[in-house]
């Protein structure tokens, strides 16, 4: 199932202001890595939706848009991983 650009925004919005606010809380240097986490990912979800909306049509963007997304996910998979292994030892 595909997200879209508001179910995306959303969502990071919702980690990186709960991970900030415990970052702040907390001066927990952790939540602060994956408050910032959250808002590259933001960022980086917000700029290749414009860069789509813009020139999405041509070939050559269409593949660097599917690798630049495929690196979001190997990243969000990293992160799920990592969040999987502090579950582990905690």
């Amino acid at each position: 199932m595909k997200m879209t650009i508001q179910d995306q925004v959303a969502m990071c919005t919702e980690h990186y202001k709960r991970w900030k606010d415990t970052a702040l809380a907390t001066g927990d240097k952790k939540a602060m890595e994956k408050a910032f986490f959250w808002l590259e990912l933001q960022s980086a979800f917000m700029a290749l939706h414009a860069i789509e909306q813009v020139k999405g049509t041509d070939s050559t963007t269409k593949r660097k848009l599917i690798i630049a997304k495929t690196n979001l996910s190997k990243k969000l998979a990293d992160y799920a991983n990592e969040v999987l292994n502090e579950i582990k030892l905690g």
